[in-house]
């Protein structure tokens, strides 16, 4: 690996650049863009163990900041859409949402579906405090489990 790559990740993970660089991570992953966040968490704690409880907290919000970011922009669309048509959008195959509700907004921590459905959240819009409350619960679950397993099967210290 190249000098000035080892630098900058050595650089990444001190803990004072380390919550802030998980935090962006996590908020541009919980867009439609594809980048997924557990490395950057995982490797963090990987070398900063005392930081799991930050760590997890700190992803937790970028990740449901970056949900809220989609959710707002499918409300937007919405929005739009209806203005252009002069009338109110019906998609039928998202009546079974509409149905769920907010609590559909549990799954937005779903690789491939979480981050659409976050957005089709807005689309339909869902009232944004309840969906916000499910889709930080189901995305703070996720963080701890998958980073837990992840200490639990790789230890700090075996990573190297």
């Amino acid at each position: 690996m190249p000098e000035w790559m080892t630098a900058l990740l050595n650089w990444l993970a001190l803990p004072e650049v380390g919550l802030s660089t998980v935090f962006i991570v996590s908020l541009v992953s919980a867009t439609l863009l594809p980048l997924g966040s557990e490395p950057a968490v995982f490797g963090l704690v990987s070398l900063n163990p005392e930081l799991f409880w930050p760590t997890i907290l700190v992803a937790t919000a970028g990740n449901t900041i970056g949900g809220m970011i989609t959710w707002a922009m499918g409300y937007g669309t919405h929005k739009v859409v209806d203005k252009a048509r002069h009338s109110r959008t019906d998609v039928h195959a998202l009546r079974w949402l509409e149905r769920m509700g907010p609590m559909a907004c549990l799954f937005a921590f779903m690789p491939i579906i979480g981050d659409p459905l976050c957005a089709v959240a807005g689309w339909l819009r869902l009232p944004f405090w309840p969906c916000l409350g499910y889709m930080a619960l189901g995305k703070f679950l996720r963080y701890v489990t998958m980073t837990a397993a992840l200490v639990w099967v790789f230890p700090p210290g075996l990573t190297s």
